[in-house]
């Protein structure tokens, strides 16, 4: 049961993605806070706790003293907030899908033991995954994961999130060590995101803990420049 601040501003969050899918258009203007606070009869906290989750979405960007504006669906915006693919995709209202592309059993390398915590040589499971969303290539996505953790995977397994495998195996994602880096597609990779050779990419490498600080999954994204973009909030340090 939603007590009544959950339910405010649950119920402003449906009615702004609401009118996010009906009325405004992509880079259109939200409602001011102060023009929410009088339309919905709620209090500024409620406003920006209904934004701020519309923002983790995807569905909504933040320009510094120019207000809130819809986020373009042909961009995917990553924010900070540690999410799937999957998840990503259905928050803006698109289909998630994989093809498979390898699913192996290997001997961890040094590199992998140690984003890992593994002995060197230990057996990782190594899925690399086209991603799609509404048909449309998006990603090529490489994961190794400590097979003496999570058990073995098939086919089936990893069509969908691998995250919601994880957490349904008690070793739910919590949070990761990221870098994002710019690059380009070689002939391979262009062919699988269906593009041209050498268009920009954003590479990210990841290591995926759970609460307890267990490494679960390292993983090496590359997605395409065109359709991603990562926002980040910074501040000013106070001297």
């Amino acid at each position: 049961m939603l007590n009544k601040v959950g339910y405010k501003h649950e119920a402003l969050y449906t009615a702004l993605r609401a009118e996010i899918g009906a009325d405004l258009r992509p880079h259109d203007p939200l409602p001011s806070e102060r023009e929410l606070v009088a339309r919905f009869g709620v209090s500024r906290a409620t406003v920006r706790q209904a934004i701020g989750r519309l923002e983790e979405e995807g569905l909504v960007y933040r320009a510094q003293g120019a207000g809130t504006f819809v986020a373009d669906p042909a961009t995917i915006s990553k924010s900070l907030v540690l999410t799937s693919f999957s998840e990503d995709m259905r928050n803006r209202r698109l289909t998630p899908d994989s093809r498979l592309l390898d699913l192996t059993v290997a001997s961890a390398s040094v590199q992998v033991a140690r984003d890992l915590a593994v002995s060197p040589g230990a057996d990782v499971v190594h899925v690399r995954r086209l991603r799609l969303a509404d048909g449309l290539p998006m990603c090529v996505e490489e994961a190794w994961l400590p097979a003496g953790r999570i058990g073995e995977l098939d086919t089936a397994v990893v069509a969908g999130s691998l995250y919601e495998v994880l957490a349904e195996r008690g070793l739910g994602p919590h949070h990761a060590d990221q870098v994002i880096s710019a690059t380009v597609v070689d002939a391979d990779q262009a062919r699988l995101l269906q593009v041209a050779p050498y268009s920009p990419a954003l590479r990210v490498d990841r290591i995926t803990y759970t609460e307890t600080g267990t490494a679960v999954e390292r993983a090496e994204s590359l997605y395409r420049a065109d359709r991603y973009d990562f926002r980040i909030t910074v501040a000013r340090r106070t001297p």
